[in-house]
């Protein structure tokens, strides 16, 4: 399928490629009407439409050895923020939709996320473990300012005891400290911000709509200010395009209050691999193929390569030397000595509304 690669202001993707799962397709053409380009408002962008999700059930599970819990919620499908990079853009094609422009712009929202969460916390068969925000899509992407559903669920996490980890670039999660701060006072929350460059240019065309790198570290510094425990993500690693800066991001996040750090190498599963080439291509043309390369050398050869032990971190010379260079970043910077481990024994259910307590009858 063809596709003319356009920079849309806001948004990552350069195209809207046809889902891997449709069973029709179809080809932009020029039929001399000038319609090809034409965007959904007057400020040049494609706008963002809110789906309700009819989700039934909000924890998600999986059993990789890659990532350190089994637990997570996504309040939200697709993600506003358009990092390029992201690895969860092919999951857009399982409802219908493309992993280019469409997961920036269908937005999946889950009205029902605190309601399904106390009944499954409720449940006689959980048994409490730590749950991760942010697993797959961001928490605190940008239409969580108006629709709260993030911190519903905090709620209900703060009403049970329920240990709860963030994962976001949102600097909005600072919106909801008077809840991570609770929990956090009862070892019950923690929060890492994903750090990708210093940069300001660099970070409008890789993370468009996400926030600034001044404001990630202050949101650090916010966080750690008021005791929570506060990790980096530095990630993803591109070569050549922000692997310069990773020592920078671990010393910046340690001098803003970090205590842990943590890295991945950049992953390019289905659709995106083809959709960061069309990046490269537009903002990067001087490096483009070097960039592959690299990429190329520490994925056995090809674009990416999902083997579990070696998908987050890849393989070979140059993936070992990115690999030292961090350890000795975060040992220089005095982080990385203490795991966050979060409080299981204290959940407990709260009585449920119309509960009769206290009087025996």
């Amino acid at each position: 399928m063809a596709h003319r690669a356009t920079h849309h202001k806001g948004r990552g993707a350069l195209t809207n490629p046809a889902s891997r799962f449709a069973t029709t397709t179809g080809e932009d053409f020029d039929d001399g009407w000038g319609t090809i380009d034409q965007v959904d408002d007057d400020e040049g962008r494609p706008s963002t439409h809110l789906h309700r999700d009819p989700t039934r059930r909000v924890i998600s599970r999986n059993e990789s050895p890659d990532v350190p819990f089994s637990a997570s919620i996504n309040p939200y499908k697709g993600c506003a923020h358009g990092c390029i990079y992201c690895f969860a853009r092919p999951t857009h094609e399982y409802l219908d939709h493309s992993s280019g422009l469409d997961f920036e712009t269908e937005i999946y929202y889950k009205p029902e996320a605190a309601a399904l969460l106390e009944a499954e916390l409720r449940h006689p068969r959980y048994r409490c473990e730590p749950i991760t925000l942010g697993a797959n899509t961001d928490p605190y992407q940008p239409d969580d300012r108006q629709l709260g559903i993030t911190r519903s669920i905090l709620d209900v996490a703060n009403r049970f005891n329920q240990p709860i980890s963030i994962i976001t670039k949102g600097a909005h999660v600072t919106r909801d400290l008077d809840l991570i701060g609770d929990l956090a006072e009862r070892n019950l929350a923690s929060v890492f911000i994903s750090l990708t460059s210093l940069d300001n240019d660099l970070k409008r065309h890789l993370e468009p709509r996400a926030a600034s790198p001044a404001q990630r570290l202050r949101t650090i510094a916010t966080l750690a200010d008021a005791g929570v425990p506060t990790g980096a993500l530095v990630a993803p690693v591109i070569p050549m395009i922000t692997e310069a800066e990773m020592e920078s991001l671990v010393t910046a996040a340690a001098e803003a209050g970090a205590t842990r750090a943590g890295y991945v190498l950049l992953r390019l599963p289905h659709a995106i691999k083809h959709l960061f080439r069309e990046w490269l291509a537009q903002h990067y043309p001087d490096r483009a193929e070097h960039v592959m390369s690299l990429i190329n050398q520490t994925r056995g050869g090809a674009d990416y390569e999902a083997t579990w032990g070696t998908r987050m971190t890849g393989a070979g010379n140059y993936a070992d030397l990115i690999a030292r260079r961090f350890t000795l970043a975060c040992r220089r910077a005095g982080i990385n000595g203490k795991r966050f481990t979060l409080d299981t024994h204290a959940f407990r259910a709260p009585p449920a509304a119309g509960d009769q307590i206290g009087f025996g009858f």
